[in-house]
């Protein structure tokens, strides 16, 4: 007999986990004492991890984890744990490293069987329901008849889990040169899709840190041939059904190769680093498309992830609840033609030519995903309409198609806080604020830069990873630390308060006592105050987020030049060094160190500005793409380093400068830029 009441997920906090609270299925969070029960009862633990938007994570859930005959071989032979990945990245790390060695490939659901002392055996992503019954019921019974066959398998796996993990001290002599990234970019963009953006493959994923790089390189290299790549990609993602066209905001992937159809989920990190690199993209091209992005963006932003507290939520799901009362990807997203007719009436014509209602934006079951092909330009000469007009008219649509979607279910929420991509969120307004000047993306910055440094702060100056009901309970990862110390750099160098700057030099020296690998000088990705797992994973392949060592590497860099701290400039040139031998072999994994890289391959600028109008100055400067300079500034006398003993109480100047040597000051922002150029 299988009681409910024996599933423990009733108590967590986490969406996912309670998503599965009912689950006939014993479930229990990962913690001291599920483990401590693996243990005393001698039971293999099964460890499913997922996420709330995740798709097939549901789909799972349905086909498996609700049904009584699988429930019954779960709750018979295993000790059933599940795990946020959001909440607890450092487990599904470990255990996406197991999969990955096991078949070749990961994802999530992610299933893994494991020993009673947590080390996995087996695994493997989906399952339908036949094969996982076969699979789990193989297993148990290998377990009681030869269980040293288990053990051994173990030892193997955790051999080869460990020595994903090592990176080792590079200890040739350290040479960032050009051509090493010509290199890099020339065998990767063997991968290229010059007409569709991206990647040639399907799916297709944004890595807006991939495009950043290369917009970057593109552009302040004068890479023409890159240039029309970057922006054939930002054009196609934007004009495609990945980008929400009523309501603003990105899904994670398109399943095709032209960005059409997603997985409707959106998730905060996308949605924050592409503000980011929209923003970027605006500036160096000055294409209206890009700064229309970027506001939409962060409309929806405001509008469906953000809290009255000034936090971010993480995730809307890609299902909702369809009109027969089913849970259907894409539900609440989609339109039928009859619909689009119902509400546009004599403008549906120019509507479907716009956002093709036809063969190219056709979905399945009647349901169309709005993809535009044709720039506003050919659909104004087509339509014998004026830009104008058309701009008008696209407004009306929106918020047309906005109301009645709005009467529609809406996708389940995910409303936990993470640190990590709040700061990714922080960064995302910042960088707007410093390409459009809109206060209030300032405010919003804030307000939740507060909140980091309120709530999230711990006593002994560290902080924690997640919040949720006026709780924080999980201790930070190296991704809370190295990405809100970015976002409170940025804070400082738009707003010149040093406050910002401190607290960014405050949580370096934490993460360095608490994170730091003295042997290979790469930070850990979990702090030495956290109970081990199988193995200490070290984060540094560049993914969809940046890796946590590439950002922390960039952190010190930039420290280490607003403080003269030569200690912070070797960790991170070793950090960068580390890498090289690898970044050869696969570029699109260390794309943010190949950001960094560019620090070293061409002049960096440090601009001190100081005066009583060094805020406008900075404002002014923004204005133009500069990648590869920081800002330092005080209306007042100031101690740090490169602004001391500069105060001049008539007039504000601008040094700019290249490794502590600089340029004879000038007053004058237009000066300053040719310096630079």
């Amino acid at each position: 007999m299988i009681h409910r009441h024996t599933n423990e997920l009733i108590n967590e906090t986490s969406p996912y986990l309670l998503q599965h609270a009912h689950n006939p299925i014993h479930w229990k969070a990962w913690n001291d004492n599920t483990l401590a029960e693996a243990k005393e009862k001698n039971r293999l633990i099964i460890i499913s991890v997922g996420y709330a938007a995740c798709h097939w994570c549901h789909v799972m859930e349905h086909e498996s984890f609700e049904d009584i005959e699988v429930a019954q071989i779960m709750n018979d032979n295993y000790i059933n744990i599940k795990v946020d990945r959001e909440e607890r990245p450092d487990i599904d790390q470990v255990y996406m490293n197991a999969v990955q060695l096991l078949t070749g490939s990961g994802g999530w659901p992610l299933n893994i069987v494991a020993l009673p002392d947590g080390r996995p055996v087996w695994g493997g992503t989906y399952f339908k329901k036949k094969q996982w019954i076969n699979t789990l019921t193989q297993i148990a019974d290998l377990y009681h008849s030869n269980p040293e066959k288990l053990h051994e398998y173990a030892e193997q796996l955790e051999t080869g889990i460990k020595s994903l993990d090592v990176v080792n001290l590079n200890t040739d002599d350290v040479k960032f040169e050009k051509p090493i990234i010509d290199y890099a970019i020339n065998s990767w963009s063997q991968n290229f899709d010059y007409e569709k953006g991206g990647t040639n493959r399907a799916p297709k994923f944004m890595m807006p840190n991939n495009l950043h790089f290369l917009l970057r390189e593109a552009y302040q290299n004068d890479h023409v041939e890159l240039q029309k790549y970057v922006n054939i990609t930002l054009t196609k993602i934007a004009f495609g059904g990945i980008f929400d066209h009523v309501g603003g905001g990105f899904s994670r992937y398109s399943v095709d190769d032209k960005w059409h159809v997603p997985h409707f989920e959106k998730m905060l990190y996308d949605n924050a680093q592409l503000v980011s690199l929209y923003s970027d993209a605006y500036l160096a091209t000055k294409n209206p498309l890009y700064k229309q992005v970027v506001f939409d963006t962060l409309d929806f932003v405001e509008r469906e992830l953000t809290n009255t507290d000034g936090t971010f939520y993480s995730s809307l799901d890609a299902d909702s609840i369809n009109k027969k009362g089913d849970l259907e990807e894409g539900a609440f997203y989609v339109w039928t033609k009859e619909e689009l007719k119902e509400l546009l009436n004599e403008d549906f014509q120019l509507f479907s030519d716009y956002y093709s209602i036809n063969d190219y934006g056709f979905w399945e079951h009647n349901n169309f995903v709005l993809i535009r092909r044709d720039s506003e330009e050919i659909i104004t000469k087509k339509h014998r309409i004026t830009s104008k007009d058309l701009k008008e008219k696209i407004k009306r649509w929106k918020y047309l198609l906005l109301e009645e979607r709005e009467k529609r279910n809406r996708p389940r929420l995910d409303d936990k806080i993470l640190t990590s991509w709040n700061a990714l969120m922080i960064k995302g307004y910042m960088d707007a604020f410093r390409v459009f000047n809109e206060d209030c993306f300032l405010k919003a910055a804030l307000k939740n830069a507060q909140f980091i440094i309120f709530k999230q702060s711990k006593d002994d100056g560290g902080l924690y990873h997640n919040y949720k009901n006026g709780k924080s309970t999980i201790n930070g990862y190296l991704e809370d630390y190295a990405s809100t110390i970015e976002a409170f750099i940025s804070i400082y160098e738009n707003t010149l308060d040093e406050t910002w700057l401190q607290h960014a030099r405050n949580l370096t020296n934490y993460t360095l006592d608490h994170f730091f690998n003295e042997e290979s000088k790469m930070f850990y990705f979990t702090s030495n105050q956290d109970p081990t797992l199988v193995s200490r994973t070290i984060e540094y392949r560049d993914n969809v987020i940046p890796a946590s060592n590439s950002m922390m590497a960039k952190n010190l860099f930039k420290l280490s030049h607003f403080y003269g701290n030569s200690a912070y400039e070797t960790i991170s040139i070793t950090m960068l060094h580390n890498m090289l031998p690898e970044l050869k072999k696969y570029p699109s994994a260390f794309s943010n160190w190949m950001d960094l890289m560019l620090n070293f391959t061409n002049n960096y600028y440090e601009v001190a500005i100081i005066g009583a109008h060094a805020k406008e100055k900075v404002s002014t400067l923004n204005k133009v793409y500069l990648p590869n300079k920081l800002i330092a500034g005080s209306n007042i006398e100031n101690n740090l380093p490169l602004l001391k003993n500069r105060y001049s109480k008539d007039k504000t100047l601008i040094y700019v400068c290249v490794n502590k040597a600089c340029q004879f000051p000038v007053s004058e922002v237009g000066k300053a830029i040719d310096l630079m150029k």
